[in-house]
Protein backbone atom coordinates (compact mmCIF):
# COMPACT_ATOMS: atom_id res chain seq x y z
CA UNK A 1 0.00 0.00 0.00
CA UNK A 2 2.05 2.92 -1.22
CA UNK A 3 1.84 6.29 1.52
CA UNK A 4 0.75 9.18 -1.14
CA UNK A 5 0.62 11.59 1.51
CA UNK A 6 1.33 11.74 5.80
CA UNK A 7 0.01 15.21 7.61
CA UNK A 8 -0.85 15.73 11.33
CA UNK A 9 -1.32 11.99 11.86
CA UNK A 10 -3.26 10.86 8.78
CA UNK A 11 -1.82 8.82 6.24
CA UNK A 12 -2.90 8.92 2.60
CA UNK A 13 -2.41 5.54 0.89
CA UNK A 14 -3.98 3.64 -2.47
CA UNK A 15 -3.64 0.03 -3.28
CA UNK A 16 -2.39 -1.02 -6.86
CA UNK A 17 -5.28 -2.62 -8.86
CA UNK A 18 -7.87 -1.69 -6.35
CA UNK A 19 -11.75 -2.34 -7.57
CA UNK A 20 -13.30 0.91 -8.84
CA UNK A 21 -14.79 3.55 -8.21
CA UNK A 22 -11.45 5.12 -7.95
CA UNK A 23 -10.86 6.06 -4.47
CA UNK A 24 -7.66 6.56 -1.57
CA UNK A 25 -7.83 5.39 2.04
CA UNK A 26 -6.59 7.24 4.61
CA UNK A 27 -6.00 6.46 8.27
CA UNK A 28 -5.90 8.15 11.72
CA UNK A 29 -5.12 6.31 14.75
CA UNK A 30 -7.69 3.29 15.00
CA UNK A 31 -9.59 4.95 12.46
CA UNK A 32 -10.16 4.29 8.55
CA UNK A 33 -11.71 5.86 5.74
CA UNK A 34 -11.97 5.16 1.69
CA UNK A 35 -13.00 8.51 -0.24
CA UNK A 36 -14.65 8.10 -4.17
CA UNK A 37 -12.28 10.53 -5.88
CA UNK A 38 -14.58 11.79 -8.52
CA UNK A 39 -17.57 12.45 -5.58
CA UNK A 40 -15.50 12.99 -2.58
CA UNK A 41 -18.16 10.29 -1.06
CA UNK A 42 -16.69 8.98 1.87
CA UNK A 43 -16.91 5.76 3.81
CA UNK A 44 -16.14 3.99 7.25
CA UNK A 45 -15.68 6.67 10.28
CA UNK A 46 -13.16 9.57 11.31
CA UNK A 47 -13.31 12.14 13.59
CA UNK A 48 -14.71 14.93 12.71
CA UNK A 49 -11.74 17.21 12.78
CA UNK A 50 -9.40 14.46 11.02
CA UNK A 51 -12.11 13.97 8.08
CA UNK A 52 -12.52 17.85 7.81
CA UNK A 53 -8.65 17.90 7.22
CA UNK A 54 -8.67 14.61 4.88
CA UNK A 55 -11.65 16.45 2.85
CA UNK A 56 -10.15 20.11 2.70
CA UNK A 57 -6.86 18.47 1.37
CA UNK A 58 -8.25 15.91 -1.18
CA UNK A 59 -10.42 19.08 -2.67
CA UNK A 60 -6.71 20.56 -3.41
CA UNK A 61 -5.31 17.55 -5.04
CA UNK A 62 -7.85 15.38 -6.50
CA UNK A 63 -6.65 15.77 -10.67
CA UNK A 64 -3.33 13.99 -8.26
CA UNK A 65 -5.24 11.92 -7.03
CA UNK A 66 -7.02 10.45 -10.48
CA UNK A 67 -3.50 10.34 -11.99
CA UNK A 68 -2.15 8.47 -8.87
CA UNK A 69 -5.26 5.63 -9.49
CA UNK A 70 -4.24 5.88 -13.23
CA UNK A 71 -0.74 4.91 -12.15
CA UNK A 72 -1.89 2.35 -9.36
CA UNK A 73 -4.22 0.49 -12.13
CA UNK A 74 -1.21 0.13 -14.58
CA UNK A 75 1.09 -1.30 -11.58
CA UNK A 76 3.23 1.95 -12.05
CA UNK A 77 5.24 3.62 -9.01
CA UNK A 78 2.80 6.50 -7.61
CA UNK A 79 3.78 10.19 -6.99
CA UNK A 80 3.88 11.78 -3.68
CA UNK A 81 1.31 14.30 -2.57
CA UNK A 82 2.07 17.29 -0.37
CA UNK A 83 0.84 17.23 2.52
CA UNK A 84 -1.77 19.68 4.11
CA UNK A 85 0.00 22.49 5.70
Amino acid sequence: MPELSRFLGIVIYMYYREHAPPHFHAEYAEFEITVEIATGVVTGKFPRRALNLVLEWYSLHKAELAEDWSLAQSRQPLKTIDPLE
